[in-house]
């Protein structure tokens, strides 16, 4: 008899739903390649992060109730964006602080709730997931998942283990791009000056592709370098490790 496959709840986040289901797509495809089985509730929706953060929390927990709701019986969930799943993680339970069922039920929920790369590395204890892509790549640490998750390891051992790929680390790879949600639309002109630090310092890093974690990172800097027509390319991780 053959071993029971790891069963994995999908979370598509908004971002992909709307703009990038190639995101999404691919990291369904690496998932399965690694013997995972994936589920997609269709009727998922936002985590709640952009009302939480522009301070509606009434709104912010409405949404964030029927995650809770939608996910209670997962084994696991995964979501390609460091950004949602600190907002399960790490602000569920702050939200619910005055419900102690909520609460706990935010706490269990986030114990199983997982960003893509982080699931890779550290439940399936994979690094080396098949793909080739013979590119210079620099990465790019999103700041939610860099700082609120201490993810910033498992995405760099995911790429180092890319057949053909050659990786750079680029200049104060720390630093904010700028997009932070809301920010970007309430201070653009700081959101558009930090965003271009960033691409400077990959350029000046020789790489062809930045690839990040966060599709909203992603789709903030391929604005300016769409803009300014930079030699640089964007891409998600799950996409460079679907290739093969």
């Amino acid at each position: 008899m053959s071993p029971q496959k790891l069963r994995v709840a999908f979370f598509v986040t908004c971002l992909g739903d709307q703009f990038f289901p190639d995101v999404a797509e691919c990291a369904v495809k690496v998932l399965r390649r690694r013997g995972v089985e994936v589920t997609f509730n269709p009727d998922q929706t936002c985590c709640g992060q952009p009302a939480f953060n522009t301070g509606y929390r009434d709104e912010a927990r409405t949404v964030a109730r029927r995650v809770l709701d939608l996910f209670n019986d997962a084994d696991y969930v995964v979501a390609p964006s460091g950004s949602c799943t600190t907002m399960v993680r790490v602000f569920y339970p702050e939200l619910f602080a005055d419900d102690p069922k909520l609460a706990e039920s935010a706490r269990q929920l986030g114990t199983r709730f997982y960003e893509f790369s982080e699931f890779l590395v550290k439940v399936l204890k994979a690094q080396n997931v098949g793909a080739r892509f013979p590119h210079r790549v620099a990465y790019h640490d999103s700041c939610h998942l860099l700082r609120e998750l201490g993810v910033s390891e498992e995405p760099r051992a995911l790429l180092r283990a890319v057949d053909g790929i050659e990786m750079v680390e680029i200049k104060d790879y720390r630093l904010c791009c700028g997009f932070g949600g809301t920010f970007s639309v309430k201070f653009p002109e700081v959101s558009v000056a930090m965003g271009q630090d960033k691409i400077e310092a990959a350029l000046a890093s020789g790489a062809e592709y930045l690839v990040a974690n966060d599709s909203g990172c992603l789709m903030h800097l391929a604005s300016l370098i769409h803009r300014q027509g930079a030699p640089l390319k964007t891409m998600h991780l799950a996409q460079v490790l679907a290739q093969t």
